[in-house]
C-alpha cells in the first residue's frame, strides 16, 4: 500500500461502515469485553486485507462483511465453537443490531432474537445481512454461496421461525 493515503481512505471507510462490524460482533460474541476484542481482530484484518481489495469487484460493504463474517465464525470457532454459544441475546445485543436503542422490545422481538441467536454461525450470518435489506445476490456474494441457496436458506429459517412463534403463542409461552 501507498501509506499515508490509503491510511486515510481506510479510515474513511472504517467510519463509514464501521456499524457493520458492531453488528457482526454483537451477533458472534458474548458480552462487552469479548466484542470490543472482535471488533478489533476484524479491524486488524481488515486493514491487513485492505491492500488487496478491489472496488471494481465488490463494493466496500460486502468486502467488509465477508471478511467480519470469517473472522467472526474463526472466532467463535476458537472460543469454544456452537454449542456453548446457544444463548438468548441481551437487550444490549438488540440495540447493537437495530443500531438505535430499543424502546419496549416487545416479546414477538425478543422471540425473534432469541431464535437468531440459536442459529449455527452461517445461518446466523445469513440472517443478519437479510435483516439489513441486502439482496439474494449480495448476501450470496458475501457468504460465497448462490443465490438459489441463498432464497432456500433463507425460506427455511422463516418457517422454522413461524413454526416456533405458532407454537409459543398456542401454548401461551
Amino acid at each position: 500500500m501507498g501509506g499515508t493515503a490509503d491510511q486515510q481512505r481506510f479510515e474513511a471507510l472504517w467510519r463509514e461502515h464501521r456499524g457493520i462490524v458492531l453488528k457482526v460482533a454483537g451477533v458472534y460474541a458474548r458480552g462487552a469485553e469479548e466484542r470490543l476484542d472482535l471488533v478489533q481482530e476484524i479491524g486488524a484484518q481488515l486493514w491487513r486485507a485492505f491492500a488487496g481489495y478491489d472496488e471494481r469487484r465488490a463494493k466496500f460493504s460486502t468486502w467488509l462483511y465477508r471478511i467480519a463474517l470469517n473472522v467472526a465464525i474463526s472466532h467463535l470457532r476458537r472460543a469454544g465453537g456452537e454449542s456453548r454459544r446457544f444463548e438468548p441475546l441481551e437487550e444490549s445485543h438488540l440495540d447493537t443490531i437495530a443500531g438505535e436503542p430499543a424502546a419496549e422490545p416487545d416479546e414477538r422481538v425478543e422471540a425473534l432474537y432469541t431464535f437468531i441467536g440459536e442459529l449455527d454461525a452461517l445461518n446466523r450470518a445469513l440472517i443478519l445481512l437479510y435483516l439489513e435489506d441486502r439482496n439474494y445476490t449480495e448476501i450470496a456474494e458475501v457468504l460465497g454461496i448462490s443465490a438459489t441457496n441463498v432464497a432456500t436458506k433463507i425460506n427455511r429459517i422463516k418457517q422454522k421461525l413461524r413454526g416456533q412463534m405458532t407454537a409459543a403463542t398456542t401454548t401461551g409461552a
